[in-house]
């Protein structure tokens, strides 16, 4: 099992500075990949160009690039480049967002959401190999039919022409697609305890493919706190559980609530919701179960984070991306060196 580094969003409490020497860090100390993310605020291209032009061995994934705020052409273009500027380090992690940003903020219908990532999986694949794209897809047909345009190619040489591809997903669908089509997958909420319900339906979209789990990279984003005291740990974990939990999506259309009720926790993924939704943001912190914090993270002292290490390789994790939960940039350095130290003494690293 390898680590990552999960950076996510420029915040209101973070900088570019900081990202970048907590990247540099962890290029430092030998972690894998370092992966940013996007929303509606910064986005997860400019910073890994920045990033990758300040580190070494890294690489540099994408968690995600949003697929309704591209078009497939377009990613393609963005993956090369970035891909040849970074010298091959580059991992392209896709995700559909949801129907509040996609809808709201980029215009674009949510409908249908396993067919447009088939298709526009199907079409950057096809033009980052080099491969004069014309497809004939429902939400993407190229050219259009009834216009001057033609089938056109990339035109330059990347240095791969096979970029690895990830898939943000959740649902059990999303799931086999993305066991079917991508190189691997990037999760959220990942417990080692309910991971073979969710790898089962990677394998079975493998299986479609005519593959295995062999070479497919599972990475989880996983909240680490290092620390004493495993429920003071988790207290700063709390508000993000339940800005997921609760309010990341509707009432009736929120993906991570609907995990957590296919983990065991449906009574508290209600009332999380509701209090959520009610504006009473911190009686939702409150009401996540303390059991799920602790399973979908890494808490308290080095020894306990390197055993819930190997429950992570054993449930089939292989790329660990670790998400710090911390208050200054002196304190994420000093917990990188926590986890590295933690993986080492595990026993499961590579």
């Amino acid at each position: 099992m390898r680590l990552g580094l999960s950076l996510g969003y420029q915040t209101a409490w973070t900088t570019p500075a900081d990202h970048l020497a907590l990247a540099q860090e962890a290029d430092r100390l030998g972690y894998a990949v370092v992966w940013a993310a996007e929303a509606y605020g910064s986005d997860s291209v400019t910073m890994l160009s920045w990033i990758a032009g300040q580190t070494q061995r890294i690489d540099v994934g994408s968690a995600v690039m949003q697929i309704p705020a591209r078009t497939p052409a377009m990613t393609a273009m963005t993956a090369a480049t970035l891909d040849t500027l970074s010298g091959g380090r580059f991992r392209l992690g896709l995700g559909i967002s949801g129907p509040q940003v996609s809808e709201g903020w980029h215009g674009v219908r949510f409908g249908r959401p396993l067919q447009r990532t088939r298709e526009y999986l199907e079409i950057v694949r096809m033009a980052v190999a080099g491969e004069r794209v014309a497809y004939d897809g429902q939400f993407y047909p190229l050219p259009l039919p009834d216009g001057p345009g033609k089938p056109l190619k990339l035109s330059f040489t990347p240095v791969r022409k096979r970029i690895p591809t990830y898939l943000a997903a959740v649902g059990p669908k999303n799931l086999e697609l993305a066991g079917e089509l991508a190189d691997g997958w990037l999760a959220v909420f990942l417990a080692p305890e309910y991971a073979a319900e969710q790898l089962t339906s990677i394998a079975t979209g493998r299986a479609r493919a005519g593959a295995t789990l062999d070479g497919f990279d599972v990475v989880p984003a996983v909240p680490v706190v290092v620390g004493e005291d495993v429920a003071a740990c988790a207290e700063l974990v709390r508000w993000y559980a339940a800005l997921y939990v609760g309010g990341m999506g509707s009432r009736d259309q929120n993906f991570y609530n609907q995990l957590a009720v296919r983990m065991g926790y449906a009574d508290a993924a209600h009332q999380v919701q509701e209090l959520y939704l009610a504006k009473r943001h911190r009686d939702a912190a409150a009401a996540v179960p303390l059991e799920f914090i602790d399973r979908t993270s890494l808490l308290g002292p080095v020894d306990r984070v390197a055993a819930r290490m190997r429950e992570y390789a054993a449930a089939g994790v292989t790329t660990l991306s670790v998400t710090l939960f911390v208050a200054d940039v002196e304190s994420g350095v000093q917990t990188l060196r926590q986890v590295a130290q933690a993986l080492e003494r595990s026993g499961v690293g590579e």
